[in-house]
């Protein structure tokens, strides 16, 4: 592995940790920041693909309710870079945790996320952004589904 591609892998997870702490303090601004003009969406609420900056926004900020999020694990992140190093795909599992009852902390949710990072202008920006929910509570009970 090239020190470039070394590099341009600790950015985009740089990156994306900065943005996942700022979603925890209650600012979802820092996704949006990262999007680009045409990026493309998707997440366990939407209905089809979203196109844009301004319908992912919109449709993060009807949605999005500060949980409170205490503590976030990244697991198992991936980050494949193009030839040119100009296009990132970033693959991880996330798990957040939120304060419970007694002065500890429980799982809040479990996702897959891939971030498809593409370096535009001399700044990495999100162009594709797919979550989607890890060990489901509902699949998990019924495997069958």
């Amino acid at each position: 592995m090239t020190s470039n591609v070394t590099k341009i892998i600790q950015t985009i997870l740089d990156i994306e940790r900065s943005i996942n702490e700022r979603w925890n303090n209650g600012d979802c601004g820092g996704y949006i920041e990262a999007y680009s003009e045409d990026v493309t969406y998707f997440d366990p609420a939407t209905e089809k693909l979203l196109v844009g900056r301004k319908a992912v926004e919109d449709h993060i900020r009807r949605l999005y309710k500060n949980p409170h999020i205490v503590r976030s694990e990244y697991l198992n992140p991936q980050v494949s870079v193009s030839d040119g190093g100009d296009l990132a795909v970033l693959s991880y599992n996330l798990r957040n945790f939120v304060a419970d009852e007694a002065g500890g902390e429980k799982l809040l949710m479990h996702w897959n996320s891939t971030e498809v990072y593409r370096l535009i202008g001399g700044a990495w920006r999100i162009v594709h952004s797919h979550w989607s929910f890890a060990q489901h509570p509902a699949i998990m009970q019924n495997p069958s589904v």
